[in-house]
């Protein structure tokens, strides 16, 4: 089986070939893949990403699918894994209704809730409001938030809680070593030092905003089993089906540990799972 595994971050396997837009590892290829996908028409069995779909434009997230679709093999098969839009809301909801009964419990999960469905959109900055809520020195929902987010936020909570420490190492690290540490870290300081002399302290605001929005970390849109099974179909793609973390049409799809954890634990709780099958028959739009 020839697998591609895009935008794979961190979470790649050493059978499959990895892209993401950095490399730090000889298994992963380095692609911007709003560049489209470097590799000819039908080379791969399996075509897999997770949590990179929402990260597109909506008008452009067709283009990427189309993209997809061409370097899959006849009958071969795509997994998508998004943010579920409706598990959010029905949460969400649900949230509301005990928050409005007076329950404390309620009120901070439906705080949480409405992080999930908007913070990474409207974030002018790395990591927005959810990391300061993940941030917090004691947070009061953190099984509920750590049930729906899985192993990352477990991980960001406990890495928030020793970052103080660390925090002071690296400022002492960049006060001493100060000129240096310009140097090697970034390329780029001495433009950056002529924009800021140009620029008003609100034009220069505005542009490190609009380099942020435009850097890759806010969700641009998002999609339940209905929007995303249609846009599939729209793009050739038949047999749509949700699934399940641990279910899929790739064969030992449990034994790569994409979605699911060694211990058979969900990675990314808040997900919705869609698989699909490029057709043995061309059916993509012109």
């Amino acid at each position: 089986m020839k697998a591609l595994n895009l935008g794979c971050g961190r979470r790649y396997h050493p059978d499959w070939t990895n892209i993401n837009f950095t490399s730090d590892s000889v298994s992963v290829i380095a692609h911007d893949l709003s560049q489209g996908i470097p590799f000819p028409d039908d080379t791969f069995d399996v075509v897999y990403h997770s949590h990179i779909l929402e990260h597109f434009p909506k008008s452009q997230a067709p283009t990427f699918l189309r993209e997809c679709y061409r370097v899959l093999r006849p009958q071969g098969t795509i997994r998508i894994s998004v943010p579920d839009l409706e598990q959010i809301t029905r949460g969400y909801i649900f949230a509301l209704e005990q928050a409005l009964s007076d329950s404390p419990e309620a009120a901070d999960n439906y705080n949480w809730l409405l992080l999930e469905l908007f913070d990474q959109m409207v974030r002018n900055q790395r990591g927005g409001e959810m990391a300061a809520y993940l941030h917090q020195e004691h947070i009061p929902n953190e099984s509920f938030v750590i049930k729906r987010m899985g192993i990352e936020a477990k991980n960001a909570i406990i890495g928030f809680r020793t970052q103080a420490s660390i925090a002071v190492v690296d400022s002492w690290f960049k006060q001493t070593f100060r000129p240096v540490y310009r140097f090697m870290s970034d390329a780029n300081y001495r433009r950056e030092k002529i924009v800021k002399r140009l620029l008003t302290p609100k034009e220069y605001r505005d542009l490190a905003i609009g380099n942020f929005r435009q850097g890759g970390e806010i969700h641009q849109w998002m999609y339940d089993c209905y929007s995303l099974r249609m846009m599939l179909e729209g793009n050739g793609f038949i047999d749509v089906l949700q699934r399940s973390a641990d279910e899929s049409y790739i064969p030992n799809w449990n034994s790569f540990n994409l979605d699911t954890e060694p211990d058979g634990s969900v990675y990314k709780p808040d997900s919705l799972y869609m698989e699909a099958v490029k057709p043995a028959i061309d059916r993509s739009p012109a």
